[in-house]
């Protein structure tokens, strides 16, 4: 593909991951982000990097810094009942040619620096508090409104999350995500010993808390709380009502409970939603990626990873064809299947926590996607 201008809309991990692929392949990327600055984007407390996420953060040169300031995991993790008896051990996927641990955790935060600092030393540019209005596709220039004025570019990338606007340019206006009634409840907390790999802790009920180291001396708790419709908690009442879901638990679960939730102002609650994976992800000289085509609940902690290897591979498509239907078609063919089965599995996942999956083997089908994670891109 000859040389093209290229804007991103976006600076989340999958626009930043795609920007950087982009212009590591020599196209003029410029980022748009509605938020004010690169913090002010974040959203969450702390991110799981399977292999296969760190296989894709090494295609744009950032796979080192996450492991360097994160935590490298042996193993993926293990399942312990509601009193912290062992029950399973996930043991995860070293990716064969690479030199990564099956997970790594890092903070978002740290994530987004990293990121970030490298779009701007392989020469991206990202414009903040700009955000994306319209856009007309004039067949051989595409013109973008935003709240700063008017970009005109080769090809627009929506990267631009579950509330995607570029999104209806190419599929309309009846593509909306679902809420799938559980809620995340996330906080960070000290790194116990035990935290030493992706710690899940499970009740009878189906009910499930979730640990992940993200640093030395630092991990995050998540809690999957069943919320038939979301409920908006006020912020001085999410401790108290995080350690109700807690009670029943003894272990781990329930050392931090009574030890570290303490403080609203720390808690993180977050309605967990999904989406299919539609097609097509591109229309003339739009292309999709990441939430704004496939959004993912946490469950397989691969939203991230399935974002920054759209941004790798699409960066590889537009490389390898002349013309940008040949490479936009590449690329949804690349990840389509793939994409699928982690959405897909994530939800029924999420099914089986809800006690809406009896029989399902939890361990086994993270186990095959794990697998499957490994495969070439």
């Amino acid at each position: 593909m000859p040389h093209l201008s290229i804007l991103v809309v976006g600076a989340g991990i999958g626009g930043l991951s795609a920007a950087i692929a982009l212009r590591q392949a020599g196209h003029d990327v410029v980022v748009i982000e509605k938020s004010a600055d690169v913090h002010s984007s974040i959203h969450g407390v702390g991110i799981i990097q399977p292999g296969n996420a760190l296989r894709a953060l090494d295609a744009i040169g950032c796979a080192d810094a996450c492991v360097a300031v994160g935590y490298g995991a042996a193993a993926w993790g293990e399942m312990v009942d509601v009193d912290g008896v062992h029950l399973h051990d996930i043991q995860g996927i070293r990716i064969e040619g690479t030199r990564f641990p099956p997970m790594n955790g890092v903070t978002r935060p740290q994530l987004h620096d990293i990121l970030t600092a490298r779009a701007a030393e392989v020469g991206v540019v990202v414009h903040y508090a700009t955000a994306f209005e319209d856009l007309d596709d004039r067949g051989d220039r595409v013109a973008v409104t935003t709240a700063r004025g008017v970009f005109e570019v080769d090809v627009v990338v929506g990267a631009d999350g579950v509330r995607s606007k570029v999104r209806r340019h190419v599929l309309g206006d009846d593509i909306e995500t679902t809420y799938i009634g559980q809620s995340a409840f996330r906080l960070n907390i000290p790194r116990l010993p035990e935290i030493d790999r992706i710690v899940l802790q499970v009740a009878p009920t189906g009910d499930m808390a979730g640990f992940v180291p993200i640093g030395p001396d630092l991990a995050y708790m998540f809690y999957n709380a069943h919320m038939e419709v979301p409920e908006r908690i006020p912020q001085d009442r999410l401790a108290s009502r995080l350690r109700a879901y807690l009670a029943p638990f003894g272990g781990l679960a329930g050392r931090v409970r009574d030890e570290f939730v303490t403080d609203d102002a720390d808690i993180v609650l977050r309605p967990e939603e999904t989406m299919g994976v539609p097609t097509p992800w591109h229309r003339g000289r739009v292309v999709l990626m990441g939430d704004a085509v496939h959004t993912i609940t946490p469950h397989l902690g691969q939203g991230a990873a399935q974002a920054i290897e759209d941004g790798v591979v699409l960066a590889e498509t537009l490389s390898t064809h002349d013309e940008l239907d040949d490479a936009f078609t590449e690329y949804t063919d690349r990840r389509l299947e793939r994409c699928r089965l982690v959405v897909e599995t994530s939800l029924r996942i999420a099914e089986w926590e809800m006690g809406r999956l009896p029989g399902f083997d939890n361990v086994a089908a993270t186990r095959h996607v794990l697998d499957a994670m490994a495969r070439p891109l």
